[in-house]
């Protein structure tokens, strides 16, 4: 039996794409997962519980008590899901407390210094690179299996699939850290597509759905049984007790439903709300939360319904385990603690949150939004739905109740305010840091005017001819070796060489229906001339056959600047995209 601190040990287990529908507990006929219904049982459910549309503004919210849009967080791509350096995160405020923090699967806020998650309070790292495994800043030729994935920034391979890989090392911390308070981050790639998994469990649903749900079911169900041996390893450990267990998704759900143009379930569950993943309505942002902490007096089996979101969940924790904010951090969303142990919603002030789905270079006013009390939901400035009586928001009353248009309006502009103050401000990268000795850059932190980026290892495969740049911050001046390539390191082909094979990353099922350019191999490219443009110094070099990359050195100024580079077939050839992976490190 392990001794017991004082102060609260933390589990948090925060799923990709699985939405309010996709479990048993929430009313799907088909899903199997026994584990969290049986936690379900056990814990608080606050049943209004509100995220950002998309994978990376939520865990912005979620880890700084902030709007997202405040934080720099508005998309997952093109360097907008870089969270500010000034931000002070939970697991910084933890660490400063006393507890060991550790993160398993998905950080998707930053892969270079000084966004990594080990720049911002996490003590113990094992993440797999970008928002999803197999886009570009993730380790080249991951799938799922037996992949490589960052241990505190290193590299390093893993046996077994990623959900098992990234549970099993939340549980090896767990033991490691059982007689002092710990913060254990599980935050699952699954079932984010593609959709992988092994046969065992997509089997529990073929020839009841599509194969496509038949797998991302099954990816749920291994959740399941991983959460189940997570909770064994707390009871067996002694830790069950005094152990805040969460258990929540990021957005509405990828794949356990289909819907019409309008947002309307066609097939599949949903729970009888409107809209998926990236949706204004409650679909795709209305999440799961269940919390069980015993000793702590939160109460199982009891429904919170009053309007909350992930701006509340740092205040939350921390006042659950004694942490003081310092002078001068503040929250914009508050503690559910007397919601959540005293059960008072009679003194809880009906409140009003907003939530919306940028997706853009520069946010845009109204864009994809939501503006939210108990009982209204505000849909883009314009469509107002009374969700006391109207859970699928069918039936818009705006005409009916103009003052509550008008009031929701008021609040969404003073909303704005609040998040929009650095819109303007540049997120810039580090490089010379003494912190990383290596900065590597890639497509998916291009910044362009429409976002259009090679994200994913597919587009690099693919040759996509898009360029863009990177804001940068030259912390030290000094000379710098600049090394420019097509294809990661670590891949090792030459810069202009197709690849053969048969490594299959995407399903051919996948490409199908979604029309993307996921696929094996890689096209060949007649790549000649590479050029570099930093600081205000352009430099140009003959790429040679067989060269994996080229490389500069370059004088630099301290200060922020944009880096830009351009791979081409030669002076007035055709093709023109640029360096989808520079490696920069400061050598005098």
């Amino acid at each position: 039996m392990a001794s017991q601190t004082s102060k609260p040990n933390i589990v948090f287990v925060l799923t990709d794409d699985q939405g309010y529908g996709d479990l048993g507990c929430t009313g799907n006929p088909l899903i199997r997962t026994p584990n969290l219904d049986a936690f379900y049982q056990e814990s608080t459910h606050i049943t209004n519980f509100h995220v950002g549309p998309t994978c990376a503004p939520t865990r912005a919210g979620l880890m700084t008590g902030h709007y997202a849009n405040s934080t720099g967080v508005w998309h997952t791509i093109g360097g907008r899901s870089l969270l500010r350096k000034d931000e002070w995160t939970l697991a910084a405020a933890l660490g400063e407390d006393g507890y060991r923090t550790g993160i398993f699967g998905k950080w998707h806020l930053g892969d270079a210094h000084p966004y990594r998650p080990q720049d911002r309070g996490f003590a113990v790292s094992v993440v797999h690179g970008g928002g999803g495994i197999s886009q570009t800043p993730d380790y080249w030729g991951n799938d799922y299996f037996d992949d490589t994935y960052y241990v505190n920034g290193e590299p390093q391979a893993f046996t077994g699939y990623c959900t098992d890989v990234f549970f099993r090392e939340a549980m090896k911390f767990i033991e490691e850290n059982k007689d002092r308070p710990f913060f254990c981050y599980v935050a699952t790639n699954a079932p984010h597509a593609p959709y992988n998994v092994e046969d065992q469990y997509a089997d529990l649903y073929r020839g009841q759905v599509a194969e496509q749900r038949a797998r991302f079911y099954g990816m749920i169900t291994n959740i399941d049984d991983n959460f189940g041996k997570m909770q064994r390893k707390l009871r067996e450990l002694g830790l069950e007790e005094n152990t805040i267990v969460i258990f929540m998704t990021d957005n509405g759900t990828s794949g356990g439903a289909t819907i019409d143009k309008q947002g309307f379930v066609v097939d599949g569950y949903n729970a009888g709300l409107r809209g998926l993943k990236n949706s204004p309505y409650d679909g795709g942002h209305r999440v799961p939360f269940f919390m069980r902490w015993p000793q702590g007096g939160v109460r199982p089996g009891i429904d919170v319904g009053e309007v909350s979101a992930n701006v509340d969940f740092m205040p939350t924790l921390l006042d659950l385990c004694g942490v003081e904010a310092p002078a001068g951090r503040t929250f914009h969303g508050r503690s559910l603690k007397p919601l959540l142990c005293d059960g008072n919603a009679e003194a809880w002030p009906d409140r009003v949150l907003v939530t919306d789905s940028q997706r853009l270079v520069q946010p845009v006013k109204w864009r994809q939004s939501a503006v939210m009390s108990n009982r209204w939901r505000l849909i883009n400035g314009a469509e107002l739905y009374d969700a006391s009586v109207d859970r699928e928001q069918r039936h818009n009353v705006a005409g009916e109740h103009p003052e509550v248009v008008s009031q929701l309006r008021d609040e969404y502009d003073r909303w704005w305010d609040i998040v929009s103050g650095q819109y303007d401000e540049e997120i810039p990268i580090s490089i010379g840091a003494e912190a990383s000795a290596e900065t590597c850059l890639n497509g998916h932190d291009w910044r362009n005017e429409d976002c259009d980026v090679p994200y994913h290892h597919g587009l690099i495969r693919q040759g996509k001819p898009a360029n863009g740049y990177w804001e940068v911050d030259v912390v030290r001046e000094g000379r710098y070796r600049f090394e420019l390539r097509r294809w990661p390191r670590e891949a090792g082909h030459a810069m202009t060489a197709g690849i053969d094979g048969d490594d299959v990353v995407w399903s051919k099922q996948w490409i199908s229906e979604k029309n993307w350019s996921y696929y094996t191999g890689g096209e060949a490219l007649p790549i000649r001339q590479a050029t570099l443009n930093i600081g205000g110094q352009e430099v140009v070099q003959e790429v040679a056959a067989g060269d994996t990359s080229t490389v500069f050195l370059i004088d630099l100024q301290a200060g922020s600047t944009h880096l830009h580079t351009k791979l081409t077939d030669g002076e007035g050839g055709e093709l023109s995209l640029g360096a989808y992976y520079v490696y920069i490190t400061r050598i005098s």
